[in-house]
């Protein structure tokens, strides 16, 4: 014969909507967390001088230079647009996935490095980099 107790026998069961609420926290803290680790750093206006800037040429990308009066320089040689254009055009048609630099001069116009800068963009080039001189 079998006796029940007196003392009702209590179920135990797990109640969801609690962890549904710290999983959310978890989720807003992480996302809020990432967003602030993550630095923009901004492009500095003032780009070195073309003729006091040393840099490495690499056969695997184009470094173009406009210097203070708009001139265009393609990897230390002097060129003119239409010439700098059919350089980028056979340059990209032999290698897709080719780099572009563009630095300035610390006085040069905006207007002239967009130029540049519309060049290279219609030639098909996706990867243009502005050059910046880091803070010493």
């Amino acid at each position: 014969m079998k006796i029940s107790s007196p003392i009702p026998r209590r179920r135990s069961r797990i109640v969801i909507i609690p962890l549904i609420d710290i999983m959310f926290f978890l989720l807003a803290s992480f996302m809020m967390i990432s967003l602030q680790m993550s630095r923009t750093a901004n492009i500095k206006v003032n780009l070195p001088s073309a003729t006091q800037a040393a840099q490495d040429y690499k056969p695997d990308m184009v470094n173009i230079t406009v210097d203070k009066s708009g001139e265009v320089w393609l990897e230390k040689k002097t060129i003119a647009m239409p010439d700098l254009s059919a350089v980028l055009i056979s340059r990209f048609k032999a290698d897709t996935n080719l780099p572009v630099y563009i630095s300035g001069d610390r006085d040069t116009l905006h207007g002239d490095m967009v130029r540049v800068y519309e060049v290279v963009r219609a030639a098909g080039i996706q990867k243009v980099s502005f050059m910046t001189a880091n803070e010493k």
